[in-house]
């Protein structure tokens, strides 16, 4: 990986510059010293060579820093960077820090030149840190009512890149989407189809997602304040769609699965896909909810505040 290979090249720089400071046989019984990522705010590695040889060499830590970001820097500079194929010293300055670390700050461009090459490569940043253990990610879950928006998108891109890393590093990853097509917002699109009197499909070039939401469910909100009737009418539907049998659930369930074709056209044009889809609609009329609720209350994990 390019980041080991630019710490192994740093770690090799470091212990020539500490040959040309002198300061070799300083190093004599004393434990090996590393090269890590530093903190923020102190570059990108941090060497602490100097606390490593201050007792062989009888000298602070922080002058030895400095002998050795001297040297460093020399050799950089004599073999005109390196790190990128031309030289044996990784493009990175080093500073010496007061404490007594060696800090080093790599070339922005000169680390970019390694790593966009490496990143295209099969396996690159693969980690086996996973053991197989299993994951469930749950992600975009829009009521199926209306298109995606930007601010779904947004959720649809993090969940996917969430569910990727995760299976890239070993681990065994399931993708749900929720599809809450038993919810309020169904309710209104069949009552706008009921009792608006608005057309079954869209106007023409307009996908159904967006009539549904940008039309249909538009035009039956704007009458609930003004038509109690309807408001009354969603409440039988939600019910209806619990329930299911009825004209009014079976045109809910016409109107989600078109939609959701529609909104799982999106994602899948962002590169997105899913392992289950879990309507709501079959949780509530399997009755799956009320064992849940059972089982919790008996395990002691809900109780009913007075």
């Amino acid at each position: 990986m390019a980041y080991r290979a630019m710490i192994g090249a740093a770690e090799a720089a470091i212990e020539r510059a500490v040959g040309a400071a002198g300061l070799a046989g300083a190093a004599a019984g004393s434990p090996p010293y590393t090269v890590s990522p530093a903190r923020p705010g102190f570059g990108d590695l941090s060497c602490n060579a100097a606390f490593v040889l201050a007792r062989g060499a009888g000298r602070r830590p922080a002058e030895i820093a400095e002998a050795i970001a001297e040297e460093y820097n020399r050799a950089a500079a004599a073999e005109g960077g390196g790190g990128d194929g031309g030289g044996s010293t990784p493009r990175m300055r080093a500073s010496a820090h007061p404490s007594g670390y060696v800090n080093l700050e790599a070339e922005a461009g000169a680390l970019a030149g390694i790593i966009v090459p490496e990143s295209v490569r099969e396996g690159y940043g693969r980690a086996e840190i996973g053991g197989r253990r299993p994951v469930v990610v749950e992600h975009t879950s829009v009521n199926p009512n209306k298109a995606l928006h930007i601010g779904h998108v947004r959720n649809v891109v993090v969940g996917d890149s969430v569910a990727r890393i995760l299976s890239y590093s070993g681990h065994d990853v399931r993708v749900l989407n929720y599809i809450d097509d038993s919810g309020a917002q169904v309710a209104d699109v069949v009552v706008g189809f009921e009792r608006l009197g608005l057309a079954r499909e869209p106007p023409e070039g307009m996908p159904f997602d967006a009539y549904c939401g940008d039309e249909v469910y538009v035009a039956v909100t704007a009458r609930y304040d003004s038509d109690p009737s309807l408001s009354a009418r969603r409440s039988e539907v939600l019910r209806e769609i619990e329930s299911g049998g009825t004209e009014s659930a079976r045109t809910a369930e016409a109107v989600t699965s078109r939609v959701l074709e529609c909104q799982l056209r999106t994602c899948w044009s962002l590169g997105a896909a899913y392992d289950c889809l879990n309507y709501e609609s079959q949780i509530v009329r399997s009755g799956m909810w009320a064992d849940a609720f059972e089982a919790m209350k008996a395990g002691g994990v809900v109780e009913l505040e007075p």
